[in-house]
């Protein structure tokens, strides 16, 4: 498992919330703001027994242990409420969205009694939830300066990077971490997903197999190493390390998520069905049961009952409808509307849409995440436009959306603005735009790969066309909607070019 925050919400709302990967202060130095003697960024706490908890929890959160690092970080926060490392701590393993934001406004409004290390992180932190990539790669680059020699300030340059589709960067930052820290653990399951992402699957397993040397006794590295042979197409194999993973500790829901996925992909619909039943039935927060419903809305989704797909969603939905946690039902209206859009019913798809759009409007979320709504309403309302044949109105909708884009230099807002020019080319029959725009969009979204197949075939290029159905069929990523809307058909365009 990556160590990404709120999975589900950065797959159905990119443009509202894209939160950053949680980074902790380093365990040797003062309790005080005062500069640390090891150019390590400082822990500021008035208790040390506090300071000994935020260790603990940090410690099980590197690990990928972040219902087990609760109660540490709240005993922490207990023993000094002015703990700013320990909120933002908290707010990054929060089951739930409405925790999260609780915990890191708490952090927020404690930024400035801290140390400049610990502000930086803080700051960039809130700038990747309000979408400001730009003021977040000026914060970890900050950090970095001020701080080059600290493991985590490397790490989470690293992880900007990647999130922002940089990889060569990323990985440029995470050899670094290893030249600071080389035992450092977390490094090498970044590291890992990394070299995946690239297609370099060699390194990625040789750093997913360090990783597990350092940590043997955890389950995280068996269930990332899982997910890597999940995407080389090796079920058998990911399913046994996914088995691994949960022999260490039973209660590692991401692993029954990877298995689910093997079995899916291997024609079990019922087995990945039950799989993802158990996480639902072992759940011990609303975050874990959200996971099992989404889970199960990807399953059907993928087996072609989109209406059970959506009456998934529904259910997760009433789950953050219980806590009145608002950004958590936007996200699943967002989802919904998705699957609505595959049935095809766009007319109550943009209900889902303007339902998500107006909860976000009127919440007491802050503007930026606001403006990012609005963002990505026009996205969306130039995707209904798209499915309708409404082309003039798609355009005017791109249009809006590829400006706010551009003014915010977030280059996966910019993908999605490429993506809609060339979904619009794709629809009217103009291939060569639909290639050209559609090859700048995002190539780890299965769907932008089976549109340039669609391209490729209509301008006759059979070669290129079979290029990019096979990598959309062999996408193997954890359950996710995009793919399933496209997985059946890809493998049947796929296996129908081999016959």
């Amino acid at each position: 498992m990556k160590n990404n925050k709120h999975t589900h919400l950065a797959m159905t709302m990119p443009l509202i919330l894209a939160v950053a990967v949680w980074t902790a202060c380093n365990t040797n130095t003062a309790t005080t703001a005062a500069a640390s003697s090891d150019g390590k960024i400082p822990i500021t706490t008035k208790s040390d027994e506090a300071k000994n908890e935020f260790v603990q929890g940090r410690d099980l959160t590197e690990r990928l242990q972040g219902q087990e690092s609760l109660q540490h970080f709240d005993k922490a926060i207990a023993l000094d409420p002015d703990f700013a490392s320990a909120e933002l701590a908290r707010a990054n393993n929060s089951p739930t969205t409405k925790e999260f934001f609780e915990h890191l406004n708490k952090a927020v409004s404690l930024a400035d009694k801290v140390s400049e290390g610990e502000k930086l992180t803080i700051l960039a932190n809130q700038a990747g939830v309000n979408g400001d990539v730009v003021k977040q790669k000026e914060y970890w680059e900050k950090l970095v300066a001020a701080y080059p020699n600290d493991e985590r300030a490397q790490v989470n340059l690293a992880n900007y990077y990647f999130g922002q589709q940089e990889v060569g960067p990323a990985i440029e930052h995470y050899k670094k971490t290893v030249e600071v820290a080389p035992n450092f653990s977390p490094t090498y399951n970044s590291l890992g997903y990394a070299y995946r992402q690239q297609g370099d699957y060699s390194n990625a397993e040789l750093a997913f197999k360090k990783y597990v040397e350092l940590i043997p006794g955890d389950p995280n590295p068996y269930d990332s190493y899982a997910e890597l042979l999940l995407k080389m197409g090796r079920f058998d194999e990911s399913i046994a390390q996914y088995r691994k993973a949960l022999a260490i500790n039973s209660h590692f829901p991401s692993s029954h998520f990877g298995i689910a996925a093997d079995l899916l992909y291997t024609g079990k619909a019922a087995e990945a069905e039950a799989e993802m039943q158990k996480i639902a039935a072992e759940s011990r927060n609303d975050g874990e049961l959200r996971t099992a419903l989404f889970g199960l809305s990807v399953v059907a989704a993928d087996s072609g009952n989109l209406e059970k797909s959506a009456q998934e969603m529904d259910k997760e939905f009433a789950v953050a409808e219980k806590n009145n946690d608002v950004v958590s039902m936007a996200a699943d209206l967002q989802a919904k509307g998705n699957i609505l859009s595959q049935v095809p019913k766009y007319e109550l798809a943009k209900q889902q849409f303007d339902r998500s759009f107006e909860m976000i409007q009127s919440s007491s979320q802050s503007q930026e995440i606001k403006d990012n709504s609005k963002l990505l309403h026009e996205y969306n309302l130039a995707a209904i436009a798209i499915g309708m044949s409404n082309y003039a109105e798609a355009k005017a909708h791109a249009e809006e959306f590829r400006k706010g884009a551009e003014a915010s230099n977030n280059a996966l807002q910019i993908q999605q603005a490429h993506q809609l020019a060339g979904r619009i080319a794709l629809a009217q029959k103009d291939y060569p735009t639909a290639i050209a725009e559609l090859e700048q969009a995002n190539q780890q979204n299965p769907q932008d790969l089976y549109r340039l197949y669609q391209a490729y075939q209509g301008k006759g290029d059979k070669a290129k066309a079979q290029e990019y159905c096979a990598k959309a069929a062999g996408f193997n990523s954890l359950p996710q909607l995009p793919y399933a809307f496209i997985r059946v058909k890809a493998q049947k365009a796929t296996a129908g070019k081999k016959a």
